[in-house]
């Protein structure tokens, strides 16, 4: 086990912080380490119909391209990973569903990040009248699960939540 002996360095932003630690680590050693203290995310695939699921195309800063992905956001203080992929579906799709089903938690970045992502499931989806977030979603897309699994292996879909929800739901179909 490696034991934190103090904190050199943080940098805070809105949604996370960046530590760099100094640690002591099994055999004694000391060594450095970063840690992002990051919230936690819910994540949804959302079916239109039994083959087809809603997509979003939106622009990574980090990636230096759009991607395209299921609908996803950080989970808020005091919100549930549920209530939280219910507003992020209707802020990025413009849709509700009317049932959820929770698919798996995961863990991206378990070599410097505590974030745990929540994919669910989406069914009996609603169209509300209300816009989209146009600051984050380039596009709606709504693709077939075969196009979207074809994407997967062809590597245009490269979102590590999206490869892991559709591999859960190809495994339950």
């Amino acid at each position: 086990m490696e034991r934190k002996i103090q904190s050199l360095a943080s940098l805070g932003t809105k949604n996370f912080t960046v530590y760099l630690d100094e640690v002591s680590l099994r055999n004694g050693r000391i060594s450095k380490r970063i840690c992002i203290d990051h919230p936690q995310a819910a994540a949804i695939v959302p079916f239109v119909s039994d083959n087809e699921i809603i997509m979003v195309r939106q622009y990574r800063y980090a990636l230096g391209r759009e991607t395209l992905e299921i609908p996803a956001g950080k989970i808020d203080e005091g919100e549930s990973p549920e209530e939280c992929i219910k507003r992020e579906l209707v802020e990025e799709t413009g849709f509700e569903a009317k049932f959820i089903k929770w698919l798996y938690t995961y863990a991206p970045s378990v070599g410097y990040s505590n974030e745990l992502i929540h994919l669910y499931l989406g069914r009996d989806l609603k169209k509300l009248e209300k816009k989209i977030d146009e600051n984050e979603i380039s596009s709606l897309e709504i693709l077939t699960l075969e196009d979207v699994l074809g994407m997967i292996r062809n590597q245009k879909i490269i979102d590590s939540k999206t490869v892991i929800a559709l591999a859960f739901i190809r495994s339950l179909i």
